[in-house]
């Protein structure tokens, strides 16, 4: 029986110093935890600050808007919405002309949350924005990932 074949360790150094998806996936973790942080006083994570942000709008959004918004499959969208849901922040309906479709709409206790949450997130994000070189270039690059997925 011979040995299992050996990946060379420059393989994994070339990885490590090259991957988009291991540097995104790195960076996403530390911007979580960072406003995680931030956002811990008022109850939410920053994933929740997003979601129920993706919900602060004129019209009710079906789930699927929703989760194609945060490009996120329906399933994992609807096991976080769940706490918020618990919580009364988030309330979910059948659409009227549409018995297949589900709305979501920010309660006025997540709308109130909402309120306090944002000048939080205003800081923060001002704060992270001073230590990129550009900010406005990462941004429309991450946004062409995301369009090239879908």
């Amino acid at each position: 029986m011979s040995a299992p074949a050996s990946l060379p360790i420059e393989v994994t150094h070339e990885v490590a110093n090259a991957c988009l998806c291991l540097h995104a996936q790195r960076a996403a973790r530390a911007l979580a935890r960072r406003f995680d942080g931030a956002l811990r006083h008022l109850g939410i994570t920053s994933g929740q600050f997003s979601l129920l942000m993706s919900l602060n709008r004129r019209e009710p959004p079906a789930i699927g808007s929703v989760a194609d918004l945060l490009a996120m499959d329906r399933t994992t969208l609807t096991a976080n919405l769940k706490p918020l849901l618990r919580r009364g922040l988030v309330r979910s309906f059948v659409d009227d002309s549409d018995r297949r479709v589900r709305r979501l709409e920010l309660t006025a206790g997540g709308r109130e949350l909402l309120v306090a949450a944002a000048p939080v997130w205003r800081s923060e994000h001002a704060a992270v924005e001073l230590g990129l070189a550009d900010a406005d270039r990462l941004r429309w690059d991450l946004r062409a990932v995301v369009a090239r997925e879908g």
